[in-house]
């Protein structure tokens, strides 16, 4: 995976690009990817993802498997 980290924005604090920490991805009712985490300082992200991004961020380790 070219880019080594999930990010997402951030809503609470208005901040692009924000690293997920224990990344969980799961699949969405309609088939999508999805990846769940934190930032560290206890808010809550998420970010859509592709099919490609999703299954090699599982395997490089960087995320867990929900489904």
């Amino acid at each position: 995976m070219a880019d080594a980290t999930l990010t997402a924005y951030n809503v609470k604090t208005k901040e692009k690009n924000v690293p997920i920490q224990d990344a969980v991805i799961s699949r969405t009712a309609k088939g999508g990817y999805i990846a769940k985490g934190h930032d560290g300082k206890g808010n809550k992200l998420t970010s859509l993802l592709g099919e490609e991004k999703a299954l090699a961020a599982i395997k490089a380790g960087i995320a867990k498997q929900d489904w």
